[in-house]
């Protein structure tokens, strides 16, 4: 049987003979690909977040799982989106094998438990109202793999990204993304194009699933936490742009609602002019 992609040897070679230009230039060669492989499965992924919003319209959640770089990208997805959206930390949720501890350090075997998933995603009272996406650049981890067929078993709507084509996590998930990026600068270093790869798809996933809950005006994170100075001053910029008002109204109204949309939809039809309507 072939290696699969993922662990092909490099189509370079002598890398420590290279100058450091031509590391650099070989490895945003190879990172340019990553967007055209992410194009072909488009529609994969469509399917998917329809699915999600669907789920998520009726109370639902969205649970990442993965291990190592796919674990850690899967808790820093979900991390972000209540701080970028408003949303409260449980609506994505990123689990990764080893717990907290592995997202620093590899905690040795965590992936290889196919039972461990599930009893993790258990203390959150999992239910067949909520989706699971696994996150797998090889597409055979045993960590996200058992969580996957356990979770099926039980009702829930199934995702998975990998990076391999026709992989053990294709067949599992109900809805398999498969992002072929071929093989690494470094040959099995997952951590490079299918790195980059899974990230860029959990921020479309993540991104045009709050989009279709309505968690974006415009083009504005209206509903983002104020969380400290600068996002104050973007978010006073906002209404700035929205209501055509003077600074200090706006810095004085944000202060008060302590929302950017509550300001904008409160006073959007008071003030003279509006990007929102």
């Amino acid at each position: 049987m072939s290696k699969p992609i993922t662990e092909q040897p490099s189509k370079y070679d002598n890398l420590e003979k290279m100058e450091l230009l031509e590391l650099l230039s070989s490895i945003n060669a190879e990172d340019k690909t990553v967007p055209m492989a992410i194009e072909e499965a488009l529609p994969q992924i469509h399917n998917f977040v329809a699915a999600v919003v669907n789920k998520m319209q009726q109370g639902g959640r969205l649970f990442y799982i993965g291990a190592g770089t796919s674990g850690r990208l899967g808790v820093l997805d979900a991390s972000e989106c209540p701080p970028t959206f408003g949303v409260s930390d449980d609506h994505i949720i990123g689990l990764i094998a080893g717990g907290d501890v592995a997202l620093r350090k590899a905690v040795e075997n965590a992936e290889d438990n196919t039972e461990q998933a599930w009893k993790d995603l258990k203390t959150f009272n999992i239910t067949k109202n909520d989706v699971l996406l696994g996150i797998a650049a090889s597409g055979s981890t045993p960590y996200v793999i058992g969580g996957l067929k356990k979770a099926k078993e039980e009702g829930l709507i199934t995702g998975g990204i990998s990076c391999n084509e026709n992989s053990l996590l294709s067949q599992t998930a109900e809805y398999p993304m498969e992002i072929v990026v071929g093989p690494e600068f470094v040959t099995g270093s997952t951590r490079m194009k299918a790195g980059t790869a899974q990230k860029l798809v959990l921020n479309m996933i993540s991104t045009s699933v709050m989009i279709q809950l309505g968690k974006v005006k415009g083009n504005k994170m209206v509903d983002m936490q104020l969380s400290n100075k600068k996002l104050v001053e973007r978010g006073t910029k906002m209404i700035i742009e929205a209501l055509g008002i003077e600074a200090d109204l706006a810095k004085l109204l944000l202060k008060k609602h302590k929302s950017v949309r509550t300001v904008i939809d409160l006073y959007k039809d008071k003030m003279p002019k509006s990007s929102f309507e």
